[in-house]
């Protein structure tokens, strides 16, 4: 039985949203078209496309404020606990690739696969969004669609979310575990998800590993049956 990771970034591995962060700095009026999305006038990818042309900055800017954010310190022990139990770790966002990559990096952690939204670079000071997992029949109009990623790798019993937030909605109600913190913990509450609260992916780690002890001892007992039966 596989196990696949679907793990969201922003406010989730990192500590603070990166994509708000960025978009304070060098897209202000980015609110307004926020409030339109929150009314349900436009969906997520139109409103995150909307956003990303409104940047003014320069690749070194934009680095430069990227190097100033970090990850749950937690995280890195987490990718390797992993790697080392054999468990697909996706990271799945529907915020930006580039900024994603770049935090990634700067931690160490370039072996993940990550699943975005695609920044385009326009000119000196100028971008624009592509949505290369996108979904045409997606419920939220995602640029990233979580439930069409949910499929991949791995049957969807046996897959795992960790998230924290709006995006991370819609995909709670097929994955076989939820790990949840902030507006998804409430939303799960409210729908009556099963989920495990947490805070850092140390206390996700601790649940899992206790999920593979169980099995190995339920493998290991019913090998024995076996072989007493024999």
């Amino acid at each position: 039985m596989s196990l696949r990771v679907l793990c969201d970034f922003d406010g989730t591995i990192s500590a603070a949203d990166t994509t708000d962060a960025i978009f304070d700095r060098f897209a202000p009026s980015w609110r307004i078209i926020e409030a339109s999305w929150e009314a349900g006038e436009i969906g997520s990818a139109d409103c995150m496309r909307r956003q990303i042309e409104l940047m003014d900055v320069s690749a070194d800017e934009l680095d430069d404020a990227l190097d100033g954010l970090e990850i749950d310190p937690t995280f890195p022990a987490f990718s390797r606990f992993c790697d080392a139990a054999k468990i697909e770790l996706a990271v799945v966002s529907d915020g930006v690739d580039y900024f994603i990559r770049r935090i990634l990096k700067n931690a160490g952690l370039t072996h993940l696969p990550v699943y975005a939204n695609h920044l385009i670079r326009r000119g000196p000071r100028r971008y624009s969004l592509g949505h290369p997992n996108r979904a045409s029949d997606c419920a939220t109009g995602a640029g990233t669609c979580k439930c069409a990623q949910a499929g991949i790798g791995c049957a969807p019993p046996y897959t795992i979310l960790i998230g924290d937030g709006r995006s991370d909605f819609c995909v709670s109600h097929r994955a076989s575990a939820v790990f949840a913190k902030k507006s998804l913990l409430r939303y799960t509450e409210r729908h009556g998800i099963a989920a495990f609260e947490y805070s850092t992916f140390a206390d996700v780690q601790a649940v899992l590993e206790s999920l593979l002890r169980s099995r190995q001892q339920s493998r290991s007992s019913a090998n024995a049956g076996l072989e007493a039966s024999a």
